[in-house]
């Protein structure tokens, strides 16, 4: 009878060591993602992209011999949550690398903790630059990646006199719409034909607003919208548009933060014109981009689209698997080692490059809105140096960042030396 108990107590034993074993032998990914509230709309599927694409890595056998394992959090689109979801990723769930975000706030939210816990962050949105932190690889598109091309083809395609720069109230697209107010103006467009609006996020009454940016145009000036409106806020923007009879013959739109996930949800038949600026659309005709498009359309249902911030992840979870293997470890320091010159090929053609500052060189594509959702590709750049700080506001121009040979984020060529950067959220 004790042989009986000491043998069970073994086997129990040796059966929770075995759990335990198997437990450390996956490599843990967090996905911090909003699945819930105003954002909801942009990043689910995000956490989607993201369990397909470790789907895919473990069907090719994993990493460094182990499989990977999602771990999924929800910061309901609550800016704070972001930072305690973080730290609960890094401490509790002890994962070694996390793929998240959208909103600029949350990222801020989310870096003074992966600073002081050395973790890793890839970032894949576009935002408004003037940050760099060792512990995020930015993999959306720098403003000069998005937002100055985009006004480019405003002034020289469009003949836009008058800007009207709508967006959402947080801090992407008030440093944006500041970056392309100094710009603008050093094109020789007056301050007094900018005009500037902010809403707050689910905003949904659009009539006064568009009524005003109607109103620029009395004078018979080209006016356009460049519009960092972010989340469901959207729809009520462009069915206003329409309803007001506003055409992209007569106001072109180009939207910074709308792409196919979101035009989804919206009736386009008046929408067919305006015009989006990003870095991939899944309209791209690659034979990359149409194995993609197939496999998540075949996971997901034929009715589920791509979009740029899905491409993004695409990239950064796939140089993030190469320099594991190349480094023969999750270790934080060194992967983001192995980081630097990582090269992955861009679903829209061409190849995507990590550089010392942490952020990709990658095209720029400006689409136009098609009936069905889809964008009909009417420019595409060579890849552009995402830059961390822009050209266009006194303060930035003399900063770069360069984390692989200076070991700054913040280094003034001015004075050759690294300010200490300070986390300002």
């Amino acid at each position: 009878m004790n042989y009986i108990k000491s043998s069970l107590y073994g086997s129990l034993i040796f059966t929770a060591l075995s759990s335990n074993s198997l437990a450390a032998e996956t490599i843990k990914v967090g996905v911090l993602h909003s699945l819930s509230g105003t954002m909801a709309i942009s990043e689910t599927t995000l956490k989607d992209t993201m369990l397909m694409l470790i789907d895919q890595q473990n069907a090719k056998g994993g990493l460094l011999g182990q499989q990977i394992e999602p771990v999924v959090v929800d910061p309901a689109s609550d800016w704070p949550l972001f930072a305690e979801k973080t730290r609960e990723l890094l401490t509790v769930q002890d994962v070694d690398v996390i793929f998240g975000a959208w909103t600029s706030v949350s990222r801020k939210s989310a870096l003074p903790v992966l600073e002081e816990l050395n973790g890793l962050m890839f970032y894949p949105v576009q935002y408004e630059g003037e940050e760099s932190s060792k512990n995020v690889f930015y993999t959306g598109a720098a403003p000069n990646q998005q937002a100055i091309p985009a006004t480019d083809y405003f002034l020289d395609e469009l003949g836009v006199e008058k800007f009207a720069l709508l967006g959402t109230d947080y801090v992407y697209p008030r440093t944006t719409n500041n970056i392309l107010e100094s710009y603008l103006q050093s094109k020789g467009v007056a301050a007094a034909d900018i005009f500037v609006n902010y809403t707050p996020f689910g905003h949904s009454d659009w009539s006064k607003i568009v009524s005003d940016v109607v109103a620029l145009g009395a004078d018979g000036k080209k006016v356009g919208v460049i519009s960092t409106i972010n989340g469901d806020a959207n729809i009520g923007f462009y069915k206003e548009l329409a309803a007001a009879g506003v055409s992209a013959d007569d106001i072109p739109v180009v939207a910074f933060s709308v792409g196919e996930e979101e035009l989804s949800g919206l009736d386009t038949t008046n929408l067919t014109g305006h015009l989006a600026a990003w870095n991939y659309f899944q309209s791209a005709d690659t034979e990359a981009n149409n194995a993609w498009v197939s496999a998540w359309k075949a996971k997901m249902g034929e009715a589920r689209v791509t979009n740029d911030p899905m491409e993004a992840h695409y990239i950064g979870f796939n140089m993030w698997v190469n320099a594991v293997t190349d480094a023969g470890t999750t270790d934080v320091d060194s992967v983001r080692a192995a980081m630097y010159g990582q090269e992955f090929p861009n679903l829209t053609g061409g190849t995507a490059i990590m550089l010392p500052n942490h952020h990709l060189a990658k095209p720029v594509l400006i689409g136009e809105i098609m009936e069905d959702g889809q964008f009909d590709i009417i420019s595409q750049t060579a890849e552009v140096e995402g830059d961390a700080w822009t050209d266009y506001l006194v303060e930035s121009a003399v900063l770069m960042s360069d984390w692989k040979d200076l070991g700054c984020g913040m280094y003034n060529t001015q004075t050759q030396s690294c300010v200490q950067i300070k986390s300002n959220y």
